[in-house]
This record gives structure tokens, C-alpha cells and sequence, in this order.
């Protein structure tokens, strides 16, 4: 499988090739595998970032023992989560499903204490899992994804590109570069709609994620 890691450090896509049963980039001593990672979705090619990997080892390390990841990566025209979901960007975790409602609390408070995430839900909003996410701040909206310009990268740009290819906006494929071919692509999407904005903000991911979650498949779409 196809892995794009998104390297805050470097501002750089890094493309990685390996086997399901094989660590994902940066993780140490099989923390996560591509399995874990992947889930239920049928995707070919994932994405993530190299800090969203590196705070999975810290808090597995703290925390000592396996943590079980029920739900992690999706393609957004897979859906299971509305709207903006971090899930699609390939930061987002559902994890602790399989262990006490003590336990839980204890990794929760450890989560929290940790302070490498950007955030973790309450509890008594996730009575059977704990969530806790790398999202990138500030968001575009009240909650959700970046804005995004000409010449940004990353794994956001990638759910970018994956929204205009299920819509039939070409973009030449997933690079998680904002490039000529998805400038070109925003454009015609934003004039369609009647959306009067420069790169790609609040309103453009509002009607973007209204229209692709759950989509499903189409011409443009490929698992990879």
C-alpha cells in the first residue's frame, strides 16, 4: 500500500510503500500498523502526518500497553463521520473499545495530561471509545479543516483533492500539493457554486464536505 506522510518539519509529502501488516511511517516497534490505521476503509493509498504518528508513540509508550484502534482513517467519500471529520485527514483516532470503563478513564487522563494531541474528547461524549486527534489549527469554520491557498501541502490538501476528483473536478491524482491543476479545479468549483473566495475557506469546505460525504465511488475516484 501507498502511504503519504505529510512532514510538518520539512514542509514536504513523504510517499512511503508498505505491506498491511507492516508499522506505519514513524511509528515504533509496530505501535500501529497499516491494518490498524487503514480499518474498514477499502482505500489503496493512506495519508497522515509525522507529528500525528510521533504523539501515537508517545502515548503508547506512556501508556505501556497496546491500545486498541477501532476506527482511524477514511476516505471522505467513504463517509462514516459528517462533515469535516479529522478521520478523513488521517489524524483522527477512535480507540478503547475493547478495555474497562476504568481503564478507559485512566488512558483518557493520561491523554489529556500528555498534551500531544490537539484534542481529546470528553468522555461523556464517547461513553464506549476515547477520541483524540492531531487536527490542524486554527480551522477555516468554528470547527473542521484549515484554509488552504496556492502552493499549500498536506494531508488537508489531500482531502482537498479528494473532493473535487469525487465531483469530477480534475486535479491530476493525490499529492497533497495545492498545485496548477487543483487551483484550476477549486476555481471552477467556487464559480459553479457562486462562492466568492481566495483559496479555499470556510464556505468552499462547507459545500465540499455537504456534497462528497458518503458519496461513494465515481469516474474521477480511485481507491488506489
Amino acid at each position: 500500500m501507498k502511504v503519504l506522510v505529510y512532514n510538518e518539519d520539512s514542509n514536504r509529502m513523504e510517499t512511503y510503500e508498505r505491506s498491511l501488516g507492516s508499522s506505519m511511517p514513524y511509528i515504533k516497534n509496530k505501535y500501529l500498523t497499516l491494518k490498524e490505521f487503514k480499518g474498514s476503509s477499502k482505500t489503496k493509498i493512506l495519508w497522515t502526518t509525522k507529528k500525528t504518528m510521533e504523539a501515537f508513540n508517545i502515548t503508547r509508550q506512556r501508556w505501556r500497553k497496546p491500545i486498541y484502534v477501532g476506527y482511524a482513517f477514511k476516505r471522505i467519500f467513504e463517509g462514516g463521520h459528517s462533515g469535516q471529520s479529522q478521520h478523513y485527514a488521517g489524524v483522527s483516532f477512535d480507540t478503547s473499545q475493547t478495555i474497562s470503563v476504568k481503564q478507559r478513564k485512566e488512558l483518557y487522563k493520561l491523554v489529556k495530561k500528555l498534551n500531544v494531541w490537539s484534542y481529546v474528547e470528553p468522555l461523556s461524549l464517547t461513553p464506549r471509545w476515547l477520541h483524540f486527534d492531531k487536527r490542524k489549527k486554527p480551522s477555516a469554520c468554528s470547527a473542521g479543516y484549515p484554509a488552504l491557498n496556492y502552493n499549500s501541502k498536506g494531508n488537508y490538501v489531500l482531502i482537498l483533492q479528494d473532493c473535487l476528483n469525487a465531483l469530477n473536478y480534475n486535479t491530476g491524482g493525490l499529492d497533497g500539493i495545492y498545485g496548477k491543476l487543483t487551483n484550476q479545479a477549486v476555481k471552477s468549483f467556487q464559480q459553479k457554486y457562486k462562492i466568492n473566495e481566495d483559496g479555499v475557506k470556510c464556505n468552499t469546505w462547507r459545500k465540499l464536505s455537504s456534497l462528497v460525504v458518503g458519496k461513494g465511488k465515481s469516474n474521477q475516484v480511485k481507491y488506489y
